[in-house]
């Protein structure tokens, strides 16, 4: 019998991880420490790369009907509306900003766990490892006291940001804490003059108070408050942040969680020590400025799970593994620096800098293009692996994406149980050769091509694997056949396009 994954850490990433090596018929093995779900509604966006994923794992229509779709991002100053961000606009079947709390989240995602007959094992605590080069004997602590020993094909840590198998890996953790604290209160708020879909963010000469509906009909206010050493607020504390920084004439009221905290950016260099991978927080930590962190760990398991399926079935060489920190540590370098960007933008207190930033948003928000072009990257569709080792080909000449790229995806078009990569090609005698030579590891269904004098290789994560000119499979073919043998060593790649 095979030995499973264990995967550690049953949040967000962790189970997404989980769920998607069960779909794709890896056994595997949740553990967390906590002896039931943190009632803690940490992460509350979900945007529309994610749901496509999500699509395609075959669970996002339960998302949609839990959450709350937001429509626009307002940025105000007073009562003037500066910018408004169309969410609309992004090119997606999933045209919104998904509100929903982290413990629902959580819940969807072990429900869709359960499906695939997978569990989490609550009240289990990894205490110790060793990669033993053939797998992993791992120590594990169950909450009635008894340690157990299990040998493990594969551990990854999905553990965040106190991550114990990144600090056992002796993973540089490299990066700053910001010197701005923030305050936090999930409440109910009356007398907002935005839309009920609305996000809104007020600036401030004192700072920023933002606003972000969540379903229930309460709001999630975040605001900062200097250096200084801050405590959970109490419920006049927020109010008088919402007096003076917002439009007037607004209530906060029955708050069901008020908490502070700061802000660390940091990041590992390398995500796998031999059988060993991080993900998640575990990876990265960011500003949650533009919501990206929950999104990001989640698309790091989508990454990495069908790679490690396909190498425990024999389909893959196991360098394939090494395209998941080169393709994911290019990511979570861009978001760092995107979301440190921001929030050194909201964070401004020099009166001169305040009046440009509010004239440059101003100015530009007037731009179609640039409003559509916030609003694509913000929604991670923009997210692309320029540089990855296992990109072929080129779509030069051709109408569509190009290698590393997303391939634009159709709704309700759930992925293979078995981590198939697909065609997108005009369905011809060259299209079918190359289904019938790669059985196994193309998909037999066929997609169309956006542009049918060209072939697509798409992953089974929806990016661009290989692109080819329809009278050129053998590139297609080669393409394959790297997959199979795994891909090369490759430098770190270069800042993600988008």
């Amino acid at each position: 019998m095979p030995k499973p994954v264990l995967v550690v850490g049953a949040g967000p990433v962790g189970l997404t991880m989980a769920a998607e090596l069960a779909r794709h018929g890896v056994p595997v093995r949740l553990v967390d420490r906590l002896p039931a779900r943190d009632g803690q509604s940490r992460a509350l966006a979900i945007w529309a790369r994610t749901l496509e994923l999500l699509d395609i794992a075959g669970c996002a229509d339960a998302f949609m009907a839990a959450g709350l779709r937001a429509r626009t991002l307002d940025i105000h100053a007073g009562r003037t509306v500066l910018a408004r961000i169309a969410f609309g606009a992004i090119a997606s079947p999933f045209a919104c900003l998904l509100m929903l709390a982290q413990p629902d989240t959580e819940r969807l995602l072990e429900d869709h766990l359960r499906t695939l007959g997978g569990h989490i094992e609550r009240g289990v605590e990894l205490t110790d490892f060793v990669d033993t080069g053939t797998g992993v004997t791992c120590t594990l602590r169950h909450d009635s006291g008894e340690v157990e020993t299990m040998d493990a094909a594969w551990l990854i840590g999905c553990d965040g940001a106190h991550s114990l198998v990144r600090r056992t890996l002796g993973l540089a953790f490299t990066g700053a804490t910001l010197p701005t604290r923030f305050i936090l209160a999930d409440a109910h708020v009356t007398g907002l003059p935005t839309a009920p879909d609305a996000l809104a963010m007020f600036w401030h000469p004192d700072g920023a108070a933002m606003f972000f509906p969540v379903p229930g009909g309460r709001y999630r206010i975040i605001a900062d408050v200097g250096p200084a050493s801050v405590h959970a607020p109490d419920l006049r504390a927020v109010q008088t942040i919402v007096n003076r920084r917002g439009p007037g004439g607004v209530t906060v009221s029955d708050p069901v969680w008020l908490s502070a905290f700061g802000v660390n950016e940091r990041r590992v260099r390398d995500y796998r020590a031999g059988r060993v991978f991080v993900a998640g927080d575990a990876a990265h930590v960011h500003s949650p400025a533009g919501g990206q962190g929950m999104n990001t760990g989640m698309q790091d398991a989508f990454n990495l799970a069908w790679k490690l399926a396909l190498v425990e079935r024999g389909q893959a060489g196991p360098a394939l593994l090494d395209s998941y920190g080169i393709e994911r540590g290019a990511v979570a370098r861009q978001v760092l620096s995107d979301s440190g960007r921001v929030t050194r933008i909201v964070l401004l207190r020099n009166p001169l800098a305040r009046l440009l930033r509010a004239l440059v948003v101003r100015g530009v928000s007037g731009l179609p293009v640039i409003r559509h072009m916030v609003a694509a990257h913000l929604s991670e569709i923009m997210v692309a692996y320029p540089g990855s080792p296992l990109n072929m080909g080129d779509a030069a000449g051709l109408r569509g994406p190009r290698p590393g790229q997303r391939f634009a995806p159709a709704r309700g078009h759930a992925g293979a149980h078995s981590p198939c990569l697909t065609l997108a090609a005009t369905d011809h005698d060259a299209a079918r050769a190359l289904v019938a030579r790669h059985a196994g590891l193309l998909s037999p269904h066929i997609r169309p091509p956006p542009d049918p004098r060209g072939m697509w290789l798409l992953r089974p994560d929806g990016y661009v694997a290989a692109t080819a000119r329809a009278d050129r499979p053998q590139v297609i073919d080669r393409a394959l056949e790297r997959i199979r043998a795994g891909a090369p060593p490759h430098r770190d790649s270069g800042p993600v396009a988008g």
